[in-house]
């Protein structure tokens, strides 16, 4: 009986973490709904009086967010693209194929890991500026195509591929590409889609790096983009949340809809050598 009682009990508690966690994401949909003011009245409103879309409207058709929005979509698209493949032979060669101070190299990757990212944006800046892609998506995907979290991420899932099939392949005379790509890469699809999920909502969600590259506002990805809106736009609430409303849906959406291939991805990335 108590443990029972212990049960419902963390239940109750999970479940109330998590209506807190999501209240806000329903009023943020609410709001977007609500006429002109609604959303700042007093008491709070749940429910829009009178349900309009004229935010969304004049989103798309007065301050040209679809723009930023397929901006959005071309550089987290090609982003999780390049990265998926990149990161997915390199994890794999980091598992699988001996070369010579592999672990060492690893070791010196993951040391990386601890340093913070915005440490090294000035020398990425420079580097960019040195390529010629200041002020194009080209330079806002380029820093995101390998990750040293992506490739560790995909050497521990790849561990579990038995030496024994791989061996039998090359003693068959397949070679190591042949290999990848027949035996692995099926093997590792539900740790490539947990990267591809990472991988996107980072690029999708990223306001900082856009920034520092970014300086024309046809260019503008949506975080960046809504962050001007809301200096311009501070006191229209509602529109602020329709923005917002715009700039979540795919990145949940997505995640929705891989979430089985994310979860397994996630629960087999634990393996050890």
């Amino acid at each position: 009986m108590s443990g029972r009682l212990g049960a419902m009990l963390v239940h109750v508690a999970l479940g109330c973490l998590a209506l807190v966690a999501v209240l806000p994401l329903v009023w943020m949909v609410s709001a977007s709904f609500m006429p002109a003011g609604e959303a700042t009245a007093v008491p709070l409103r749940w429910i829009p009086s009178h349900p309009t879309l004229e935010h969304y409207r004049a989103l798309f058709a007065r301050l040209d967010l679809g723009r930023q929005l397929v901006n959005s979509a071309i550089v987290a698209g090609a982003t999780t693209v390049f990265a998926v493949v990149l990161n997915g032979m390199a994890g794999y060669a980091f598992a699988k194929l001996p070369f010579a101070g592999r672990e060492r190299l690893l070791r010196v990757m993951l040391l990386a890991l601890v340093v913070p990212g915005q440490i090294g944006m000035l020398p990425l800046f420079l580097l960019v500026r040195g390529l010629g892609l200041v002020n194009t998506l080209a330079g806002v995907v380029v820093p995101g195509l390998v990750s040293i979290f992506g490739i560790f991420l995909v050497r521990q899932y790849a561990l579990s591929i038995p030496d024994s099939i791989l061996d039998a392949a090359r003693v068959d005379g397949a070679g190591e590409l042949r290999i990848f790509r027949r035996i692995a890469l099926p093997l590792i699809v539900p740790i490539l889609v947990t990267l591809a999920v990472f991988t996107f909502l980072g690029t999708w969600n990223d306001f900082l790096w856009p920034l520092v590259v970014l300086s024309d506002d046809a260019r503008y990805t949506l975080p960046v983009g809504l962050a001007n809106l809301a200096g311009e736009h501070v006191q229209d609430t509602e529109l602020m949340m329709a923005g917002a409303v715009v700039t979540v849906a795919p990145a949940v959406l997505l995640f929705v809809v891989l979430q089985r291939y994310y979860l397994a991805g996630i629960m087999g990335g634990g393996v050890k050598e």
